[in-house]
């Protein structure tokens, strides 16, 4: 029997949000708020993982790879804000775009959000590695939950990645109300994996022991038959 604890779910959810916070990110078009949003959760949601760890039974490989996992997200959103003052590319050439026409259409030269083209740019690679670390432990943290080892680790990612492309969906689709004209490309991308990966997710939850063994009456469903 596989056994799962609040501290992994909410390591999965972190690790699976992240990868999928790269998978937006990387593209360069969504403006540097909706990451730090996004990396301050994250941040907090893996605190949160050690903290209910240590409340109850600690497990000192899963801990010590969260630690690992909050380090290098830490830095990737230092990094981020330090280099806050080059914007993002594609927010950019949209801004200009935009001030362009308004300056061609009426006369007016407005003020526009300025962006120092010199500097360099957050390096989207850092929240690859980010989530990569924290996906090394949503693996450990499978392995030490019991059971078939193959079969723990394929719920355990599984579950951390559904869990993550569907709440980054969330925020994404509530961040173009502070980012109009943001193209519908990003929030497409994240609801095709979505539909991707709820296939996996239900399958994971039906191999036996599963909801397959509820339903057959292998075991027992605590809810007198219900499920």
């Amino acid at each position: 029997m596989i056994g799962l604890d609040g501290a992994t779910v909410l390591l999965q959810w972190a690790a699976g949000g992240w990868l999928f916070l790269w998978v937006t990110t990387r593209h360069r078009e969504v403006g540097l708020g909706y990451g730090w949003l996004q990396r301050c959760a994250f941040l907090v949601l893996a605190a949160g993982s050690l903290a209910a760890a240590f409340v109850t039974t600690p497990t000192w490989t899963r801990e010590i790879a969260t630690m690992a996992f909050i380090a290098a997200g830490g830095v990737a959103l230092w990094v981020s804000i330090d280099r806050k003052a080059a914007g993002v590319a594609g927010q950019r050439d949209i801004v200009e775009r935009r001030s362009e026409r308004v300056a061609a259409m009426t006369g007016i030269d407005r003020d526009e959000q300025r962006f120092d083209k010199d500097s360099s740019e957050f390096p989207p690679v850092l929240d690859l590695i980010a989530a990569g670390i924290g996906l090394i432990a949503v693996v450990i943290a499978s392995l030490e939950a019991g059971g078939p080892a193959a079969l723990s680790v394929f719920r355990g990612l599984t579950s951390a990645l559904f869990l993550g492309v569907v709440s980054d969906a969330m925020l994404l689709g509530h961040w173009y109300l502070v980012q109009p004209g943001l193209a519908r490309s990003p929030i497409l991308e994240l609801v095709r994996w979505t539909a991707i990966l709820w296939v996996p997710e239900t399958i994971a939850m039906l191999l036996p022991t599963g909801m397959v063994s509820v339903v057959n009456g292998n075991i027992d469903d605590a809810y007198n038959g219900l499920l």
